[in-house]
């Protein structure tokens, strides 16, 4: 009988530092992504999402990984490379939260628009960090986009209490910028989908 082992998504270890996240362990190489969705030329309203990931004890995590997806501000995601350097568009960023001073995630990107008519705008959330085998999903809505908030199938399957865990807000005196914690565990955990 053979003996199943453990795959690269089943541990964190080396595969995350080296492979994934170099610069946040001052490895001297780069990584293949970057936290930047969107270049300067890309279509859409340009946002920065800044956020933390903080532990069950309330504290900072400086080792996380987040990788972002979206749809571009016309509610598509992109085909091909070439269409990636027609557009500026990437659709897809990896920050770590150990390569910013403060421990923070930064996100440049465009304003998402819809995959269909009854969906919000949003981003796709996967976080990796020590102390957890598998990575966790969760989702990144809009304050500023309540209607279409409130038709929002995914949203509304979760229990209203709670969603505000998914609600990025704007950040008071900073033009496009939004404010979006994670939180691992505890009274304020951010809710995280089984998929």
């Amino acid at each position: 009988m053979t003996t199943l082992k453990q795959t690269p998504s089943q541990t964190v270890g080396p595969y995350f530092a080296y492979g994934l996240c170099p610069q946040q362990y001052d490895f001297p190489f780069k990584s293949l992504f970057t936290p930047v969705l969107a270049d300067r030329e890309a279509a859409g309203e340009h946002i920065t999402i800044v956020g933390q990931v903080f532990d069950g004890d309330g504290k900072v995590v400086g080792d996380a990984m987040l990788e972002v997806s979206q749809v571009d501000a016309q509610g598509r995601y992109p085909e091909s490379r070439a269409e990636v350097e027609a557009s500026g568009f990437r659709g897809f960023a990896r920050v770590g939260t150990g390569t910013d001073p403060q421990l923070r995630f930064v996100v440049e990107t465009v304003k998402p628009g819809r995959v269909s008519p009854d969906e919000a705008p949003h981003l796709n959330v996967i976080v990796t960090m020590r102390g957890i085998l598998l990575h966790t999903f969760t989702r990144i809505y809009f304050e500023d986009e309540a209607e279409a908030n409130e038709r929002d199938p995914v949203l509304a399957s979760v229990p209203e209490d709670r969603r505000g865990t998914l609600i990025a807000r704007p950040e008071p005196k900073m033009a496009n910028v939004y404010r979006f914690d994670i939180h691992m565990q505890g009274d304020e955990e951010t809710v995280f989908f089984d998929l």
